[in-house]
Formats: structure tokens, sequence, C-alpha cells
């Protein structure tokens, strides 16, 4: 692992970290909501037996990454590319879980040039997706944050989030005490394991070591207009969805599964939110190939 700081054309520093086998196919994993480039990675005797250059980095005002304020999820594109340039990379595959998910699925619409493969896992759809019900099936935790600036405008969001930061900061167990709650059983399962809570931990530290600003940022940009349509998006795109996630409801993907041509769609029934990081191997594998 090496991290390096890539300096965007705004000015701006984005903190990456290189994995795995450097020969390797390059893939880019795009981290989840709060996240940084600590996160959810496959250690790397796996990632060099798949023979993957995996790449992560922070989204602006995560970890290391400076805030990038009124960001759009169509802006990833932009910093995956400035990343890939610094790193030598003309094409590379793209996986994105859970917050990361949106993310990917722009680089596949806005980079098809050099974007070889994307998937997204257990994604959240357009805020303005017709014929959807966006908040329809989902945990009541994220309908709090998503909402809050529906009375307040964006101030309320940025003042319930400043405060979970906050306390999470001071004991990063804490967001996964606070979902214990709202976990299914499945998913208790899988974040009991102490290496995975280990990593979960170390990941919304360093996510929320400065402040909350990337997850600030985060949550506005999935109720603004994504500014790209997934309908335009033309390279081989998976869609992963455990069928009990009340995080990012499975609608959210079926509903991006019939907007996106030629998309393959896995639902598995019985897993949820968390399941994802379980898959994640056979992922990256389907990403490299």
């Amino acid at each position: 692992m090496t991290t390096r700081l890539v300096k965007a054309a705004d000015g701006r520093a984005i903190a990456a970290e290189s994995w795995g086998d450097p020969e390797g196919v390059p893939v880019f994993l795009l981290h989840g909501t709060p996240g940084s480039r600590l996160g959810q990675a496959p250690r790397s005797p796996v990632l060099n037996w798949l023979g993957i250059h995996l790449i992560t980095f922070d989204r602006p005002g995560y970890g290391d990454s400076d805030r990038r304020p009124g960001r759009r999820i169509a802006d990833a594109a932009e910093d995956v590319a400035t990343v890939a340039d610094d790193l030598g990379l003309t094409r590379f595959a793209v996986v994105g879980r859970s917050g990361g998910a949106p993310h990917a699925l722009a680089c596949a619409a806005l980079l098809p040039e050099r974007v070889t493969r994307v998937a997204a896992l257990i994604s959240l759809a357009p805020r303005d997706a017709p014929g959807l019900d966006w908040y329809a099936g989902m945990a009541e935790s994220n309908v709090r944050a998503y909402t809050a600036d529906d009375k307040r405008g964006s101030s309320g969001i940025a003042a319930t989030l400043q405060l979970r930061s906050r306390d999470i900061r001071a004991d990063p167990s804490r967001l996964i005490a606070e979902l214990r709650r709202e976990l299914t059983e499945s998913d208790r399962r899988i974040v009991a394991d102490p290496m995975l809570r280990q990593m979960l931990e170390l990941n919304y530290s360093e996510a929320l070591r400065h402040d909350a600003g990337g997850w600030i940022d985060d949550a506005l940009a999935f109720r603004r207009q994504w500014g790209f349509d997934p309908a335009d998006i033309r390279r081989p795109v998976l869609l992963w969805h455990g069928q009990d996630d009340t995080f990012s409801p499975v609608e959210h993907t079926r509903w991006l599964a019939d907007r996106i041509p030629g998309a393959k769609m896995v639902l598995e029934p019985g897993a949820a939110h968390f399941a994802a990081f379980r898959i994640m191997p056979g992922i990256l594998r389907w990403a490299a190939h």
C-alpha cells in the first residue's frame, strides 16, 4: 500500500492509495458513505492472487482530500480521471459500494473511452427517479439524514451530520452501535467479525478525522440531480443488491437495471447491506475480466 496526494486541476488535494499487484489490472474501488480510502479493500494477498492493481481515494471532504462544496455525483468522474492520469493509467474498471455506487456509474457514463467495466453494489437511484418512491423501505436513520433539510434547507443536513460526526470521531465504534438496531440478522453476523469491525472503525475514523464535510456533501449530492442520465451508460454494468437491504432499498437497483441498457442485475435473497463486503473479491474478479 502506498499513499499519494494528487493535485486536481482546481488545486484540491486528493488522497489516494494503491493496493495489490502494481502490474495487475487497474480497478478503482469507490468507498461508501461515510467512508475513506482505507475501507473495504480485500487484503493485498487476495488482490495479488486476482492480479488486480486496486486504487482507492477519499472523496472530497473525507480523510485527507480537500472539500469541494456543491459537488455533484457526476464530479467523481473528473477525480477518478485525475488520479488515473497521475498513476499513468489509460483504461481501468470501477467498482462502487453503497454511497460510492452512484459515483461509479458516473464514471461509466462520463468516461466511456477509459472505463472498461463498472460494478455498482447496493446503490441508490437518483432522488428524482421517475416512478420510484425513494424513501420506501429505507431505514429511519437514513430517512432522517436525507430529509433534515426539508424544513431548514441544507443547513439541516449539515447540523445533523456534524453532531453525528463529532460523536463518531470520539468513538468510531459508535456508528456501528447506532446502526445495530436497524441491521438484519445476516448483517449482524457479518459485522460481528472482529476484523471487519476493526476495518469499519478505521474507515469511519479516517473519513471523519477532520470534520463531516464529505458526509454532508455526499448527502446533499444524493438529493440533487446527478449530472448524468444512467440511460446513457454504454459500458458493461453489474448491479448487485441484497434483497433485505434497508439502508439502500433494493427497488433503487431495480430502477437502475430498468434504466441502464444491458445492465446485469444480481439480487441475493437473505442478504442485506454489509453482505457487499463478503462478495467483494468476486465482484473485483468480474471487473478485472
